[in-house]
């Protein structure tokens, strides 16, 4: 018989007796449906009923069916969240995660099959699905209430950062709807993505096609974006980053007509290699946390542009094996077109090689460390790039599995949603201690990407046992994150 001593590790054992003792081959048992391989998902479960994300939503949808009965809204992308969090790629994942007994108790919306889930999708309408994004809003702010009063002055105070991009998710069915060839020849959705930078929270999002030009629905999005800030967020100093791809004077425009800076990226066209010849030396400036590179400030403002626009240079000095010899690469197009056309030996004599950035902004660049400073804000509107990895990598935004693009729009926002709940979670948790909560690789400023979240955090396995009339969950030794992020959630105050 096995005593307890051998699972524990404890007592004495004698050299002698191991090796002469032979291994005992365990015999597999009938499934136990008490045990889930996904006890986190009650963390999960409680962060969505502190916050009221169901309820949120379904009051901002409103009804998707006729007669009262079966899963809201709010419930359809809670479950598709939480089954993305658990690691589900597909949406049968929803029906593995409806076979789990066990872990249909601790998940936030039980009972939801892939069937039921592509059905209510279809019945959402646009209107509908923007009216999401007010629905998030809500728990946002609620969230702001429920953070402890330093950090949500810090939040609030500003400065406060909305970045805007795209990314394109590649399909494979030559049949399904709501998609289209890209310039790289590749059929994509195209998720078009505002989010606060500040907390990798998502306001606002749409979901196109790969023919899709992100700039004709920019304005649109942007005054959506700013809509779903908390008020007192929205009292603060705002501001909108932007890549090149959103190079018009239409977001522009929106951004001056709402009162907030921006700084948007510029196409390298012929009028501002021009301009460069017009910056003496004396007017490039150190960059800041960016060796080699530095900053100057050139007067340039586009046709139907902002009268205070001005145009911000960044220029990086190369090494010439930095520079590829073919000419679609990236970092070439950067170099100046006198050196662009040059093959690699010419342009190593070519004198100082450098790679250029145009950046066109409202912002104050009147001083030489002004610009640095928004240079080098602007530097980091990849922090949108990284909600998208996480989005992607973390949850399950990598692809789109349905040929209805109703159905994929709910499938996108289920993984935007994935990715605002480990923000909403961050905040919440690791801020009220003061401390992180996951440690360890794969943890961002702080905050845990929700690939460590479901290693340390969701797929621990636990069994659930009835004793006393009250659920228990017992979980494996050496698991302490989960007990201590569900104190610490049912320490806030339940919503009203």
């Amino acid at each position: 018989m096995l005593r307890e001593s051998h699972l524990t590790g404890e007592g004495t054992y004698l050299v002698v007796r191991i090796r002469g003792r032979k291994r005992q081959q365990p015999r597999v048992g009938t499934p136990e449906a008490a045990l889930t391989a996904n006890a986190g998902l009650a963390a999960i479960s409680e962060l969505c009923g502190r916050l009221g994300v169901i309820e949120a939503v379904d009051a901002a949808v409103g009804p998707i069916k006729q007669r009262d009965r079966g899963f809201s809204a709010g419930e359809l992308l809670a479950g598709i969240a939480a089954a993305q969090l658990a690691g589900e790629d597909f949406l049968t994942g929803l029906d593995r995660q409806r076979a789990d007994v066990a872990g249909q108790l601790l998940t936030p919306v039980p009972g939801l099959a892939s069937t039921t889930a592509a059905g209510l999708a279809r019945r959402i309408t646009p209107a509908q699905w923007e009216a999401v994004e007010h629905g998030l809003a809500a728990v946002t702010g609620r969230m702001l209430d429920l953070v402890p009063a330093e950090r949500a002055a810090a939040l609030a105070a500003g400065p406060v950062t909305i970045d805007l991009d795209t990314t394109d998710v590649e399909v494979y069915g030559r049949k399904k709807r709501g998609v289209a060839y890209n310039h790289q020849g590749q059929r994509v959705g195209r998720p078009h993505v505002a989010a606060w930078a500040e907390t990798e929270i998502v306001l606002a999002a749409d979901l196109g096609d790969g023919s899709d030009d992100p700039r004709a629905t920019a304005p649109g999005l942007l005054r959506r974006a700013l809509g779903c800030l908390p008020a007192a967020v929205r009292a603060g100093r705002v501001a909108m980053r932007a890549d090149a791809g959103y190079f018009a004077g239409q977001l522009a425009r929106a951004a001056h007509d709402e009162r907030i800076a921006f700084a948007i990226g510029a196409k390298r066209i012929a009028p501002l290699w021009r301009l460069l010849a017009g910056i003496a030396e004396e007017d490039w400036h150190d960059a800041i946390e960016m060796e080699n590179a530095q900053v100057a400030v050139a007067e340039y403002c586009p046709d139907w542009w902002p009268a205070d626009t001005r145009l911000l240079v960044r220029r990086v000095l190369l090494d010439p094996g930095q520079v590829s010899a073919d000419p679609r690469s990236r970092r070439r197009r950067t170099l100046h077109p006198d050196q662009r056309a040059l093959p690699i030996p010419e342009l190593a004599e070519a004198g100082a090689i450098y790679a250029y950035s145009f950046i066109l902004t409202n912002l104050d660049v009147t001083a030489p460390d002004k610009a640095a400073a928004a240079e080098h804000w602007y530097r980091h509107r990849t922090t949108i790039e990284n909600i998208f990895r996480d989005s992607k990598l973390g949850a399950a935004l990598r692809h789109l599995p349905s040929g209805y693009a109703q159905v994929n729009t709910a499938w996108m926002w289920g993984a935007l949603l994935a990715a605002s709940i480990a923000a909403w979670l961050h905040q919440l948790t690791a801020l009220t201690a003061g401390q992180d909560i996951v440690h360890g690789h794969g943890v961002r400023g702080g905050k845990a990407m929700i690939a460590t979240l479901r290693r340390q955090l969701i797929a621990v396995p636990g069994r659930l046992i009835r004793h006393a009339r009250h659920l228990t969950l017992r979980l494996p030794p050496g698991h302490s994150l989960l007990p201590e992020i569900l104190a610490r959630l049912r320490e806030l105050p339940a919503p009203a």
